[in-house]
């Protein structure tokens, strides 16, 4: 048990000397801005004290310079507008220069972009008209050139039926006149009958 009491005195006295430096602590701070608010103050009553002579000195030096200023700011004002007008120049050249090169670059790449684009488009095309073809082949759509094909042997064939056609009538024997008595109609005449002309 007496262990237990002297645990409790030593942990008193050391929240003791714990709350005594706390208190000295703040004691101390509370010191310090005394202090400096006391400078403060100091700094500021001098300033008042010196700040009309500065005041006077300042504004004699100010006109002088001020005057001194004027002449050379005009002189400074010249050489700037000078060296404007000399870097304007420069930097028109360049930003020319640089703008016709991305303008060279830019239409460059619309170049290409139009050339891809065309080439997608014409794969694009192939492939819907390879499509086309397959969906009316199956429908039994003849494509175009069939239909080509078949018009050129059609025509071949007319042309044989013409030919053939003149032959038989070259080699058939003349047919009697009719009497003048009688008048017989005869029937028109096509093309595959008539006789071949002499020419």
């Amino acid at each position: 048990m007496a262990k237990k009491v002297a645990k409790k005195k030593v942990a008193k006295k050391k929240v003791t000397r714990k709350t005594e430096t706390r208190k000295n602590v703040a004691h101390q701070a509370q010191d310090y801005a005394q202090e400096i608010w006391l400078a403060g103050l100091g700094a500021f009553s001098m300033a008042q004290q010196e700040g009309s002579k500065l005041f006077k000195q300042g504004s004699k030096s100010i006109d002088d310079a001020t005057s001194k200023m004027v002449g050379e700011s005009a002189k400074l004002f010249e050489r700037l507008v000078k060296e404007g007008a000399k870097l304007e120049s420069k930097g028109r050249k360049i930003a020319t220069d640089a703008v016709d090169g991305v303008r060279g670059d830019v239409e460059r790449s619309v170049d290409e972009v139009r050339k891809t684009a065309q080439t997608n488009w014409d794969k694009l095309e192939k492939v819907f008209e390879q499509r086309v073809a397959r969906a009316l082949s199956r429908l039994g759509v003849p494509t175009s050139d069939e239909i080509r094909e078949l018009s050129n042997r059609v025509a071949e064939l007319n042309k044989r039926v013409t030919e053939l056609a003149r032959k038989q009538q070259a080699s058939k024997p003349a047919a009697p006149k009719p009497a003048k008595k009688t008048v017989a109609k005869k029937a028109p005449v096509t093309p595959a009958e008539e006789p071949p002309k002499a020419g």
